[in-house]
């Protein structure tokens, strides 16, 4: 048995893709829980092994059976003739760990389990997934699954799966962690003839995971594109580097279900694992140039395309069609999902009305009208393809008394052969249009059944370009980049610590904030009103008056914050009362006193930027609308630290508040690039402090082109209190790798 010795000189990678090859192209195969009798899970495996053309050897394993399908059977895998390129366990789930043993000690190279009964189903379960995990570990064998349906390989023939039907041929791969998902897409892309090279059921991911295999099929020449069914992802940091390096080159298609908390909770009892916040998730794919989609059918649907056509050059819409209804349905799809509806050129409109009948629509959607022939869809599209102002073209057709389908699918056809832009279309109807389809398929133009798939699709292949083109981006010459004392705060913190208190208070919140740039309006502390009169002196009226007590986090809520306070006597009034209203508001609360603040003008822009800690991606940036109206509005965007200037960028433009800053709409006088420094600094600050659960600026003001920071608060994770140390880690290195 070979143990793998960690060195600084192992090439761990190269390692265990080496296990992986065994696996997916494996030599010798040994299905341990053969069975002979029908419809079990031991029977299908050898039926879509032994009774396919796998050229491999496969030896059925069941110690209460002398042979199955015809072969010899062997009582265990340490009775086998050979060595075990792949171990297939279809048994129940306690006897799998002895099993996986006897594995370790036959030198066999990999392991699927198949079986459930694993972390899906509760602690007891988990246990015995943990133990597998513990069987392999520093063997070198690499396991697949728990609690999966197996993987098809077409090129080698390996069908190593109980599905009850096989793949056809083709240049995309799919992962799925659901089993039965995978039986369902299979038959579905059948029926659609959308074939696979690579076909796998992750399961619960025990070992494998998302990231091994991206990097096992990344280095694949042969694969154009990878889909995605998932719940959830264990390694944040490998996953998203993994993704990122494979979205360079070629799309990444990810259906990820859990949206809702309803749903979430039923990933956590499907998979085992803990469901993330689905706006995180978006962030995170956006980051790793994944394109997210939002269901099965468009998850195929959308792999199809961005492996057979050429990605658009932005989000310029042209619709073709012979039904004015299905053209609406089109701009309306095409408008939610951010797409253009392309302005056509005079030149372009000459052209057309040169062909076409007197009451086409002289308009985007080009409306042929009913009587449409494969001439007038022809001469439609020449004008299109020609036109600078547009991207990409969804081709509809309608069936018609007197049209022909499969006419209009040979032209269309034809005209795609020549031209560089996206073309999709759009065959509505079932059986009469299906044999035009087939001939759109054939000439690798992909066809469905509504306008609003077809127009989502061209969607999703524009944002894997805006993706692509963000995972090249290089960061500015003039990065801003924070140079904080980092042991002052540490210090700070480790104060809060002792005293076992999570919330930082406003004074202090800021004072470490502003160490990485971020500007904060002038905030003084005042433990009596005799110091609040003084220090608003110092300040200047008017002023602001804030309790500063860790107990009372909303202090708006407690009636502890006066402001556009203009005199010493309104200053000392508002003190009295500032403390009175806390401690009868929050009687236990141990309250500092207050801080004294500038008065920042109000109606003012009022803008947030905050930091929580996903339990799968660790700590995230938010940026958006602020003030008290935040969760109302709910504009706000979501990025991966450490940011870069592009990225703060990017997070900016997210929102709808953006409008006011910059564009046509401008209406605050602010230098951005202020903004995005900020965003970049307190990126910095949740980086190097793991141990910060919360942070929130809210509001951070626009007043007088100048940008200010009037509240904020810092809060701990609860694991300091325990003197954790295992928080949760970035999902970007904060170092190049």
């Amino acid at each position: 048995m070979q143990k793998i010795i960690k060195t600084k000189n192992t090439n761990y990678l190269a390692f265990f893709l080496d296990s992986l090859h065994k696996m997916f192209d494996p030599k010798t195969i040994c299905v341990i829980g053969a069975s002979s009798r029908q419809n079990s899970v031991g029977f299908s495996l050898m039926k879509n092994l032994a009774g396919t053309d796998y050229r491999g050897t496969v030896y059925p394993v069941n110690p209460k059976r002398r042979s199955v399908l015809g072969i010899r059977c062997y009582k265990g895998i340490l009775d086998l003739p050979e060595k075990i390129d792949l171990a297939i366990i279809a048994t129940p789930s306690f006897t799998v760990p002895d099993i996986v043993r006897e594995c370790v000690k036959a030198d066999a190279k990999s392991i699927i389990v198949l079986s459930s009964g694993f972390g899906e189903t509760g602690k007891k379960g988990m246990l015995l997934e943990q133990e597998l995990k513990k069987i392999i570990s520093g063997t070198g064998i690499r396991m697949l699954g728990p609690n999966c349906l197996g993987y098809i390989r077409t090129d080698k023939k390996v069908n190593a799966s109980f599905a009850i039907r096989n793949a056809l041929p083709g240049r995309m791969a799919l992962i799925s962690q659901s089993g039965a998902l995978c039986s369902s897409i299979l038959d579905w892309a059948l029926k659609q003839h959308v074939g696979f090279k690579y076909f796998i059921s992750i399961g619960s991911m025990a070992d494998i995971d998302f990231s091994d295999l991206i990097d096992f099929i990344g280095k694949d020449p042969e694969v154009e594109s990878i889909a995605i069914y998932m719940e959830t992802i264990k390694d944040a940091r490998r996953f998203m580097k993994a993704a990122s390096n494979f979205a360079k080159t070629k799309p990444i298609i990810v259906a990820k279900s859990g949206k809702f908390e309803e749903s979430a909770k039923a990933a956590v009892s499907h998979t085992g694992s803990m469901a993330g916040n689905d706006a995180v998730f978006d962030a995170a794919f956006q980051r790793a140039g994944i394109v997210r989609v939002e269901n099965i059918l468009d998850l195929l649907g959308c792999s199809e395309a961005l492996a057979k056509q050429p990605l658009p050059r932005g989000n310029r819409l042209a619709i073709i069609t012979n039904a004015g209804g299905p053209g609406v349905m089109a701009v309306d799809a095409a408008i939610m999902q951010g797409s253009k509806i392309s302005v056509l050129s005079k030149k372009a409109f000459s052209s057309l009305e040169k062909t076409m009948p007197a009451n086409w629509s002289h308009s985007n959607p080009i409306d042929l009208l009913g009587d449409a022939d494969a001439e007038r869809y022809a001469n439609a599209l020449d004008a299109v393809l020609k036109e600078n102002s547009v991207d990409g073209a969804v081709i509809i057709f309608s069936p018609q008394a007197v049209s022909n389908p499969e006419a209009v699918a040979e032209i269309v056809s034809a005209k795609a052969r020549h031209s560089k832009k996206t073309i999709l279309a759009c065959w509505m109807g079932e059986s009469f249009v299906e044999p035009a389809r087939e001939i759109l398929r054939r000439h690798s133009i992909p066809c469905y059944k509504t306008p609003e798939e077809a127009v989502r699709v061209f969607g999703y292949m524009d944002s894997y370009r805006e993706n692509k083109k963000w995972l090249f981006e290089t960061p500015s010459a003039k990065e801003f980049l924070p140079n904080p004392s980092r042991k002052k705060i540490r210090e700070k913190i480790s104060e809060y610590i002792a005293k076992k208190t999570l919330v930082l208070n406003e004074l202090d919140s800021k004072q470490i904030l502003s160490e990485y740039g971020i500007p904060v309006n002038k905030t003084l502390f005042a433990k009596n009103a005799k110091q609040a009169v003084s220090k608003s002196l110092q300040i200047g009226f008017p002023v602001a008056l804030k309790v500063v007590s860790s107990s009372i986090t909303h202090k708006t809520d407690a009636n502890a914050v006066a402001l556009n306070l203009a005199s010493k006597k309104e200053v000392a009034k508002a003190f009295s009362e500032i403390i009175r209203n806390a401690k009868k508001s929050a009687p236990n609360a141990k309250i500092l006193g207050v801080t004294v603040q500038e008065m920042i003008p109000p109606g003012n822009l009022e803008l947030i930027i905050g930091s929580k800690t996903d339990n799968i991606f660790g700590p995230v940036i938010l940026f958006g609308f602020g003030g008290i109206s935040t969760e109302i509005f709910r504009d706000t965007s979501i990025g991966l630290p450490p940011l870069t200037q592009n990225l703060a960028k990017r997070m900016i433009a997210g929102t709808r508040v953006s409008r006011l800053l910059y564009g046509e709409r401008k209406k605050f006088k602010i230098n951005v690039s202020e903004l995005e420094k900020i965003l970049i600094g307190f990126s910095h600050f949740a980086v190097d402090f793991p141990e910060v659960e919360e942070i929130d600026i809210n509001p951070i003001m626009v007043s007088n082109n100048r940008l200010f920071a009037v509240d904020a608060r810092i809060v701990l994770s609860e694991k300091v209190l325990r003197k954790e140390k295992n928080f949760v880690g970035l999902a970007i290195s904060p170092k190049a790798e």
